[in-house]
């Protein structure tokens, strides 16, 4: 198996520690690649039409993704609810925590290509806002359902510990930990597992 990689985004953090968990870790092959918002990786086109990291190959190299189609597809290969729960309240559950934290992903890395790459006379402030309100009103639901993460390891928590990893790679000054006590004391606990600590962003 193969992947698409970026040392530095959460949607390929979120599949390996996926992978680590399932024990598929050294079992993927890490791909360069050099995706962007504007400079687009023809390299990765030509396998996905987006452009975007993840991309992953499989055994038989069929191209998956993004992140929420590769993790399933490897839960499946690991033989299937471990980290999606079967059908009923506690898969819902985690799906449900898997889409808030992947909409954290998605409002930080738009904030962060309108601060770090769009020319500065070009950014637009109240885009900015607007996004980092999603993050924070996001971080508040968390921070309220965080008492039934208890010791669950499943797609939701790990996409969770993924979002709050990048925050502090890229918006080190967010201060959700302030705002957050319960979601920071968990993260403290969860980012210390070993399929966390071996794919730390960088």
């Amino acid at each position: 198996m193969k992947v698409y990689f970026s040392p530095s985004s959460p949607f390929v953090r979120k599949v390996l520690v996926c992978a680590a968990e399932l024990g598929m870790l050294d079992k993927i092959e890490q791909l360069p690649s050099a995706a962007g918002p504007v400079k687009r990786d023809a390299t990765i086109i030509a396998d996905n039409p987006l452009g975007q990291v993840p991309t992953f190959f499989t055994d038989d190299g069929v191209a998956l993704y993004d992140s929420r189609v590769i993790c399933e597809y490897l839960d499946v290969l690991a033989g299937g609810n471990a980290l999606f729960p079967a059908p009923g309240p506690a898969r819902w559950q985690a799906l449900v925590d898997q889409s808030v934290a992947d909409g954290i992903l998605d409002a930080a890395l738009l904030t962060r290509y309108e601060t770090a790459m769009r020319p500065e006379a070009l950014r637009w402030p109240d885009w900015i806002a607007g996004q980092m309100s999603k993050v924070t009103d996001a971080l508040a639901k968390l921070e309220a359902e965080v008492g039934g993460f208890a010791t669950r390891v499943d797609i939701g928590t790990i996409t969770v510990g993924s979002a709050l990893s990048y925050l502090d790679l890229r918006f080190p000054d967010n201060g959700w930990r302030d705002r957050c006590p319960g979601l920071k004391a968990w993260y403290e606990t969860f980012s210390q597992r070993p399929s966390m600590v071996a794919t730390a962003l960088k």
